[in-house]
């Protein structure tokens, strides 16, 4: 009985739904779900069933895998462009359907070099060419067309156990030690124990130390911090009638607040040019001036023909106490988004694109892009380095924008594009993660959720309910020093791979030859 079922397991067609399968089964591991042990399970039952097949069959099988784990995982983008972008359902299904096909060929890509480089289960094969290979993937899909890093397994060991190796070796890290880890329990099912006997006590021993290589500590100061959630329907934001209402809302709500250090607005909390509610700006910063506060709102800046995405810092700047407020509107003290999100944020071809659906022609679509490196905020003479919306999910920008007198991470957002799906709790997900890589407290406000709190261990502390109107407050300790991964970022484990992934190639020609 158990030959006839292997024998099934290992028909072609089956074995690519058995694939596929695995590959959905990795969107557990993710928030909300949070099942991190189901990626281990599924990266060691694909690498162990693709052993043995040809470089063609490896390419298929991982293709398969990897349409699951995107099909399934982000299947909430479609959300977006059917509700807001003009695109019947069936047509943002096959459009998201499109972007998890491109998504998979990386995993392919690993698939097909596993298979081509060192076809049965060795330790060459699990434990030194799978991790390499899984992680400079990974890192390809974070870069190549702008890149989408979604999904890197990493994330899926944000509530795990191995999470604070994020301090030294950030989320791609993570990626690697996972499909080492794979690989080992792979050899186990051939009933290969020295790996395991070997490695596991190493790596335990590695998360055991991991935090004694950061010099973070408490420096003994807090800063009490109110995020507002103003809740505003995604179908009524970019209304001209509704902007008032919109930042009269926003005032309101911070009025009772405004004995807070810091209150924070989220992303395009005012949705219109800076420069046509000039009057609005320089009454919220005067009134932040006489509370001895400062707020920071997410608006869209112009300067030289060119609209960002940006951040502001309207009242004290510099300290708590002034005489007078620093706001003037000459872009000093901004953050202007780098990392733009396409179609959202700009339309590639744009010429050929926009008139096609309105998908390519929503509102704000149209912005240039910020500095790569930019100073950090400054708000009552507490440094804040930004992040605004999908660029939280570049490790290597925000480490460029953070040193260490930085304070704070902030991230702002507006996720209502994707109503009650799971990609803004992934998105919260990704936020923890660089808490924990940076050795940093981080605040996430957003219009309808997850706005919350992350201590510098990636621990959630303070949390709204999403689709809500409301405004947390907390008081956060601040902490100084930096973690490994503030230093070295991802070059030591991209440098790894590489080296891991020569000495496999090698070691092919090598017996090729003999």
């Amino acid at each position: 009985m158990l030959n006839k079922l292997r024998a099934f397991a290992h028909h072609e067609k089956i074995r690519l739904v058995l694939a596929y399968l695995a590959g959905a089964s990795t969107a557990l591991a993710f928030a909300p779900y949070g099942l991190w042990p189901i990626y281990l399970i599924a990266t060691v039952f694909a690498l162990h069933q693709s052993s043995g097949l040809s470089p063609r069959a490896g390419l298929t099988y991982w293709l398969s895998f990897g349409f699951g784990c995107f099909s399934v995982g982000i299947s909430w983008i479609h959300v977006s462009m059917s509700t807001y972008g003009g695109i019947p359902l069936i047509a943002s299904m096959a459009l998201m359907a499109l972007l998890a096909l491109y998504l998979a060929l990386y995993p392919a890509l690993t698939g097909y070099l596993l298979q081509k480089i060192s076809p049965t289960t060795s330790i060459m094969r699990n434990i030194i060419l799978f991790p390499a290979l899984w992680t400079l993937t990974e890192w390809l899909r974070g870069w190549v067309l702008t890149g989408f890093p979604w999904l890197w397994a990493g994330y899926s060991q944000t509530e795990g156990p191995i999470k604070v190796l994020a301090s030294v070796i950030g989320a791609l890290g993570l990626s690697f030690v996972l499909a080492l880890i794979a690989g080992v329990f792979a050899l186990c099912l051939q009933k290969r124990w020295r790996p395991a006997v070997i490695i596991f006590p190493l790596l335990g021993l590695a998360t055991y130390l991991s935090p004694m290589l950061s010099s973070v500590e408490p420096d003994g100061e807090t800063v009490k911090v109110a995020m507002v959630q103003g809740n505003i329907p995604q179908s009524m934001k970019w209304e001209p009638e509704t902007l008032w209402p919109t930042m009269s809302k926003y005032m309101d709500l911070s009025r009772p607040l405004l004995d807070a250090d810091i209150i924070i607005w989220p992303e395009a909390a005012i949705p219109a040019p800076e420069y046509m509610v000039s009057e609005f700006l320089d009454n919220a910063s005067k009134v932040a001036n006489l509370n001895n506060s400062a707020i920071i709102t997410g608006i869209i800046s112009h300067q030289q023909d060119n609209f960002y995405n940006s951040l502001i810092v309207l009242g004290n700047h510099n300290s708590e106490h002034q005489s007078q407020a620093d706001y003037i509107g000459d872009g000093s003290n901004e953050f202007k988004k780098h990392h733009l999100l396409p179609i959202g944020e700009f339309v590639p071809m744009e010429s050929l694109l926009r008139p096609l659906a309105p998908l390519f022609n929503l509102p704000m679509s149209s912005f240039s892009r910020g500095a790569y490196q930019q100073p950090n905020l400054n708000a009552l003479g507490h440094q804040i380095a930004p992040a605004i919306c999908y660029e939280i999910a570049f490790p290597e920008q925000l480490r460029a924008n953070v040193n260490e007198g930085t304070e704070l991470l902030l991230t702002v957002s507006n996720d209502a594009w994707f109503g009650s799906s799971n990609g803004p709790l992934q998105h919260m997900e990704i936020a923890q993660m660089r808490s924990i890589e940076l050795g940093r407290p981080l605040v996430r406000a957003t219009n309808n959720g997850v706005t919350a709190v992350v201590d510098e261990l990636g621990n959630i502390t303070h949390q709204l309910p999403q689709f809500e109107t409301g405004v947390l407050v907390a008081d956060i300790p601040l902490v100084k020093g930096q973690t490994s991964f503030s230093k070295w970022g991802q070059s030591p484990i991209l440098i790894l791979s590489a080296m891991l992934l020569g000495l496999a190639i090698l070691r092919q020609r090598w017996l090729l030859k003999k």
